[in-house]
């Protein structure tokens, strides 16, 4: 099977999983928080950590060269891409914000994983008010032994 639609059947089974888990009223706080002991889930805390205390070298380090990321409808398809455009941004951004992590799942499949998030999101910035929940999916792959993150989308 290619490595494409392999990554398709992936995202399609960690969202099937994510919104099933998010339906479930009976056991509503069991199960947010799934696989985030895992070496690739600790690629995405670094990376979280790295951009909310403006460390820039150890966000780019968790980038594979050729991520693409997703969001507000606009797609940058480089790791150096978003270090030199957006992720100053993001990081000032998230300096002025306190977010909250609700709910994190993180399946490893072989040398593929996907992690799945959501957050709440409150704070000032350039004067404006901010409330929201965001949702987070990200894919990693293990390269030379390392995991990466391949592709990010976030939305809210």
């Amino acid at each position: 099977m290619k490595m494409k639609t392999i990554n398709i059947l992936l995202v399609l089974l960690m969202t099937f999983s994510f919104a099933a888990n998010a339906h479930g009223d009976k056991n509503k706080d069991k199960g947010l928080f799934k696989g985030i002991n895992t070496p690739a889930a600790k690629v995405v805390l670094a990376f979280h950590q790295a951009l909310e205390t403006g460390n820039k070298d150890l966000a780019r380090a968790q980038l594979a060269d050729d991520v693409t990321i997703y969001e507000g409808g606009r797609v940058e398809r480089s790791a150096d891409e978003y270090a030199h455009h957006h992720m100053l941004s993001d990081m000032k951004y998230l300096a002025s914000m306190k977010s909250k992590t609700l709910e994190h799942q993180v399946t490893v499949l072989g040398n593929t994983a996907i992690s799945a998030s959501r957050s709440h999101t409150q704070g000032t910035y350039k004067g404006k008010e901010r409330d929201y929940q965001g949702m987070e999916t990200m894919v990693l792959e293990k390269q030379n032994g390392e995991w990466k993150i391949k592709h990010i989308h976030w939305s809210h």
